[in-house]
């Protein structure tokens, strides 16, 4: 059965934020909304300092607690992993955000933009319609482009191959051959989510 996930290679994230930026335009996110985001850490004492990057959004969790605690059915699983929101569903009622372990769940409480005194110098959002107001919003892993036999944005557009798309459920395809070859493990594991996002060193 068909499930879909990403790797993400911390070896080749350089910081460089385009998915976050692609994310941002491809889908009209308003200020302070970043559905892909990078965190930053340094670990180590002078002079042996690095720095560490972590690419994160929606996990698309194989148990997703979002699901189970969203009271109108707004979230769900869909039959290939992705885990999506229905906006004629969802009353925002933030229950699905608290429940995330992850945080990348956010509440779009008004129309805010970017470009209040003049208009977006490209289509806004690039791909897609506006997101209505009141609602919780996440990433849903570009479910149109995927849709359409192509890749997310943040995946298509990431200058250090960084991130990889396809099926886990697929013991041959190029995500679980990667996370085999290079021991790719989940973010909280503990929690019980079974996320579909795998790391590798």
């Amino acid at each position: 059965m068909t499930r879909y996930g990403m790797v993400i290679d911390l070896a080749a994230c350089n910081a460089c934020n385009t998915c976050t930026v692609t994310c941002k335009v491809k889908n009209g996110t308003p200020p302070g909304v970043h559905w892909r985001r990078v965190l930053e850490d340094e670990v180590g004492v002078y002079p042996s300092v690095r720095r560490l990057f972590l690419p994160l959004a929606c996990m698309h969790c194989g148990t997703p607690p979002c699901e189970t605690t969203c009271p109108t059915g707004a979230t769900q699983k869909r039959e290939d992993g992705i885990v999506t929101i229905d906006y004629d569903l969802c009353v925002g009622c933030q229950a699905c955000v608290v429940a995330c372990p992850y945080g990348v769940r956010f509440f779009h409480e008004d129309r805010r933009s970017y470009f209040a005194d003049r208009g977006s110098p490209v289509p806004w959002p690039l791909e897609g319609q506006a997101l209505p107001e009141g609602v919780v919003s996440k990433c849903d892993l570009c479910l149109d482009r995927v849709l359409d036999g192509r890749q997310p944005a943040c995946v298509e557009n990431c200058p250090t191959s960084a991130l990889h798309f396809g099926d886990l459920g697929d013991p041959r395809s190029g995500v679980c051959l990667l996370i085999a070859a290079r021991k790719g493990r989940q973010l909280f594991r503990e929690k019980g989510t079974d996320p579909s996002v795998y790391y590798v060193d």
